[in-house]
């Protein structure tokens, strides 16, 4: 009789146990979510108990199994492809399995939360953007990479310093609570007037609610028929003036232009009465300024954002009254005059919104601060967390960046005008009405506008989105030159073409929308600056020589004082 072998009662190897108990998991999971499935077994809640959302828990389930299967797998995975994500761009997020499993951890929760908000049924579009801005923004602030703890490259520098890259970040971060803002850009990195805004010029021209900066000619000759520039008041007019080879305004000036800039006030308690009214008659007023100052009948107008919107309802108002020819051409950067599309800014006029921006702004205006705050939440990823990382935990210094200094360059808004302007607008659309809105007793109707346009969008632009630009092409009645720039809201305008980034598009024929443009667009790299110049020049390469009143304060408007001037110096 042979001998038998005994059974082998010994444990399994060490090693397969993870994998065993993960199936016994796996098993579980999937045994309750089947029991959960069975008609009856409990009450139907939409988003939680619906087949739909039981589907959605078992994907995500076998999808966490799937990453833990590869965690516990002894050999080693394929590399990915190069990180796009700059928040793990450090090879320790990739080749450290601890790391690799927490961002595929992180990227698995946040695309199976993005999932659960499209899959909730029975609710508006609104609340669904509403609940996908919410999603975004909590995901953005759960990443591994905003905690110390759970930060390679933080571990590394933390243990490489001794903690000192802590101690400099918390000096960071006690600075930024006193001042009550983020900062981007060290405090004396920048100054308008020393190396921002310096472009020659005076003021030749003040009132309550804005000064005119009147800028010194550059050229042997400068056309006849002047620039006037009407940036946002919700930030300072140097956008358009920062360092010298980026500046709007110099380049302006280089190419023959005699160029005058709106720089607004920053609102204080003075301004509790300030309503859109007085912005159309500051801008109406402008342009007769000029007017008179040089003699001359026209003016060419640019109005950037929210100023462009108040440019269009101005040019409204004057063809309504029979005055549409004081301005022979209109620009328009990045500005909306139809707020149906206009965005993730449409995310801030429900009522509670609404009534918090009313609390904020009880002594007549709304500290700059908060806006600031509303801007940077559009892009928390770029504009908040990523510099809670390097600032607050890897204790960088802060980088030189004009445009960021700009950025946290904030002004405050006056409170009764700024809640019209986000019910009247944003919230109820009231601007494409006709008759709707008025201005100095005079309706507002869009469609009475003939003024030759130029209209600039950004492909990019995540605050005056392209396709809300260009719903300026079925309200006025005139000719209309659009351009689709390449990248967002600042830089898309703010790109010279000595710098030689980005590109444009036109499109020669008549599209009936944006999409149609696109499809039929032209590309053309670099700036659509000189595309501009071109346009303006079509309207008359008449010049006059740059004296007498074409020289600031050699008119009947004495200088007041040199560019940049107060106002945009005011906090």
């Amino acid at each position: 009789m042979a001998e038998q072998t005994p059974p082998d009662d010994s444990p399994p190897p060490a090693g397969d146990w993870p994998q065993q108990m993960l199936e016994m998991q796996r098993a579980a999971v999937e045994t309750g979510i089947a029991a959960l499935e069975r008609p009856g077994a409990v009450p139907v809640v939409p988003g939680l108990t619906d087949p739909a959302a039981l589907a959605r828990a078992r994907d995500f389930w076998r999808d966490g199994f799937a990453l833990w299967e590869r965690f516990l797998d002894p050999v080693p995975q394929q590399s990915d492809a190069p990180e796009r994500d700059r928040r793990f761009k450090a090879v320790a997020w990739r080749e450290h399995p601890g790391f690799d499993l927490m961002r595929r951890s992180y990227d698995l929760i946040s695309a199976h939360l993005l999932r659960a908000v499209e899959g909730i049924e029975g609710i508006d579009d609104a609340a669904r953007e509403r609940l996908r801005f919410a999603a975004r923004g909590m995901i953005d602030a759960i990443s591994p990479a905003n905690f110390a703890l759970t930060n390679p490259e933080v571990i590394a520098k933390t243990i490489a310093t001794r903690g000192d890259n802590l101690v400099k970040g918390m000096s960071h971060f006690l600075g930024d609570l006193a001042r009550g803002q983020l900062t981007h850009v060290a405090d004396d990195a920048f100054e308008v007037g020393r190396n921002l805004a310096t472009t020659p010029g005076q003021v030749i021209h003040r009132t309550p609610l804005y000064e005119l900066i009147q800028y010194a000619p550059a050229t042997d000759a400068v056309l006849a028929t002047p620039l006037v520039i009407f940036p946002p008041w919700i930030n300072r007019f140097y956008i358009l003036d920062l360092t010298p080879e980026k500046s709007f305004i110099r380049w302006a000036v280089d190419q023959g232009l005699t160029v005058f800039m709106v720089s607004w006030k920053s609102a204080d308690a003075s301004m509790a009465d300030v309503v859109w009214d007085d912005y159309i008659a500051a801008q109406r007023d402008a342009v007769d300024t000029v007017r008179a100052l040089l003699d001359v009948p026209a003016v060419h107008a640019i109005g950037y954002c929210v100023a462009g919107t108040t440019l269009a309802a101005t040019l409204a108002v004057q063809a309504a009254e029979g005055q549409a020819d004081r301005v022979e051409s209109a620009t328009f950067f990045t500005a909306q005059v139809d707020f149906a599309d206009a965005g993730d800014l449409k995310l801030f006029v429900t009522d509670h919104q609404l009534a918090l921006v009313k609390a904020l702004s009880a002594d007549g205006y709304l500290d700059g601060r908060y806006m600031a705050m509303t801007f940077n939440t559009l892009r928390a990823r770029d504009l908040i967390w990523n510099y809670v990382t390097d600032n607050y935990l890897l204790g960088q210094d802060y980088a030189a960046f004009d445009l960021l200094h700009w950025n946290g360059d904030t002004t405050n808004l006056p409170g009764k005008w700024h809640m019209s302007y986000l019910t009247d607008l944003y919230r109820d659309n009231r601007l494409v009405q006709p008759g709707a809105l008025s201005a100095g007793g005079t309706p507002i109707d869009l469609r009475k506008v003939a003024t030759p346009t130029y209209v600039q969008a950004g492909r990019e632009d995540h605050i005056a989105p392209a396709a809300s630009v260009w719903k300026i092409t079925e309200q006025f009645a005139g000719p209309i030159r659009f351009v689709l720039a390449g990248s967002g809201h600042i830089a898309g305008v703010v790109n010279p073409p000595a710098s030689g980034k980005y590109q444009y598009w036109t499109n020669g024929g008549t599209p009936a929308s944006l999409d149609d443009f696109v499809a039929g667009a032209t590309e053309t790299k670099g700036s659509w600056w000189p595309d501009w110049i071109v346009w303006l020049r079509g309207f008359g390469e008449a010049t006059v020589a740059p004296t007498g009143a074409r020289i600031p304060g050699g008119g009947a408007l004495p200088a007041i004082e040199a560019a940049p001037g107060t106002y945009v110096r005011t906090r």
